[in-house]
């Protein structure tokens, strides 16, 4: 239905806005997700670094961000960041150009805003108990003003260098599962290791907790990303959790013959792992191809995990192994696999002949986890310059929450 007044589809509209609330509630999710996974004292620092990024990265987007992703192309690179300069020049009139879809503009900039909060909230798992909270603060507004906007231009603008170029990336698995996993690894060897392990999560109801919002979330992420309702919206709705269920039963009973006991944890990670590997893809493959996905995606995140450990990266909390390797092999897998017959605006992958299509997937995943990678590093280098990183030793021992923010998620 569209509104004779200013040519707005009510039905494309309002369930754009829904999507955009599922893809908040993710920030949160995660929040629990993460402070389930840390220690009792470090709860409260790890849940303030999503939160402060729902209030900061939303300034930042309001300020430039947005007119860096979506403003005119300078180079296909980045967009102008004057363009839409403190959404300047949008109005109730102003709609989205970028499909039929019939929604106004100022939906357009929500939805993408929640993708940008998110993004670089999920490093943060990876430097868990250990970094400061002013060099965190820093760290979030350079990565997202040279990592994220540029990609997020360079991908899914019409005007961006990779669009142009055929890369196609459905719901972020380049923008933000490669650029944050591999930004993650960045920052583990900058960084280094904990002083203080935590091993064992504390709470993992909390974890659980946060898994189900994320999961929930992740439908607005993956179908809000068609920009419309339509079959492919329900597709992508459906891939995603058929993925996201394989994955979790995949690692439940690959750790359950490794460990001789089913983990929860366990399964709660390979539904993660099964969702970030759907993301490129789930509006483009068929829902058998999604379910071999989430298989491929749970063995191969798991076999990174293990590979981390073996080499004694201090990932906390696995975000290069399960988000970084898992947006790498999701789009990689839709190159192999996307089908016009699943999405007629899509492309044939290497099984229906679209070799070129492929290759490019792969340059594409390079580019982003060397660009990602190399940026991080030296961030936090230039950060290091500014302001200490890594907290101190007594500060690990008291633990962040009490340390650097002097509150305690339990009574001490």
């Amino acid at each position: 239905m569209t509104s004779a007044v200013a040519g707005i589809n009510i039905g494309n509209t309002a369930f754009m806005l829904l999507c955009a609330s599922l893809v908040m509630l993710m920030t949160p999710g995660l929040a629990f997700f993460y402070g389930g996974l840390v220690g009792q004292k470090n709860v409260l620092a790890i849940m303030m670094q999503s939160f402060v990024s729902l209030g900061w990265t939303t300034v930042l987007w309001f300020a430039f961000g947005y007119s860096m992703c979506f403003g005119p192309t300078v180079h296909g690179i980045v967009g102008d960041p004057t363009y839409y300069a403190f959404l300047h020049g949008i109005t109730l009139q102003t709609m989205f150009r970028g499909n039929d879809a019939g929604i106004p503009l100022v939906v357009h900039v929500a939805y993408q805003m929640m993708f940008a909060i998110i993004t670089p909230a999920l490093i943060t798992g990876a430097f868990a108990n250990r970094v400061t909270f002013k060099a965190y603060f820093l760290f979030l507004t350079g990565w997202l003003v040279m990592v994220y906007f540029p990609f997020v231009h360079m991908v899914w603008s019409p005007q961006g260098v990779l669009a142009k170029w055929g890369v196609l990336d459905f719901a972020g698995g380049i923008v933000v599962h490669n650029t944050a996993g591999f930004a993650a690894l960045a920052s583990v060897l900058f960084v280094g290791r904990r002083r203080i392990m935590e091993s064992r999560p504390h709470n993992v109801p909390l974890i659980a907790l946060g898994t189900g919002l994320l999961w929930f979330g992740w439908y607005g992420f993956n179908a809000g990303s068609e920009l419309r309702v339509d079959a492919v919206t329900a597709s992508a709705f459906l891939n995603t959790d058929v993925s996201a269920s394989f994955a979790a039963v995949t690692w439940l009973f690959v750790e359950w013959m490794q460990h001789r006991q089913p983990k929860l944890v366990g399964l709660l990670t390979g539904s993660v792992a099964g969702l970030a590997t759907i993301t490129p893809a789930a509006g483009y493959v068929s829902l058998g191809v999604a379910a071999l996905i989430g298989v491929l995606g749970s063995l191969t995140c798991y076999s990174a995990v293990a590979l981390k450990n073996r080499l004694q990266w201090d990932d906390a909390l696995d975000v290069w192994g399960v988000h970084g390797v898992g947006g790498m092999l999701g789009t990689v897998l839709l190159g192999i696999f996307a089908s016009k017959a699943w999405n007629p605006s899509g492309v044939d992958g290497l099984l229906n002949g679209g070799t070129v299509f492929f290759i490019r997937q792969c340059i594409a995943v390079g580019i982003s986890g060397v660009w990602a990678f190399l940026f991080t590093y030296g961030m936090l280098w230039l950060i290091n310059r500014i302001t200490q990183v890594h907290v101190d030793i007594g500060m690990e021992e008291q633990g962040l929450d009490f340390g650097l923010h002097g509150e305690s998620a339990y009574e001490r």
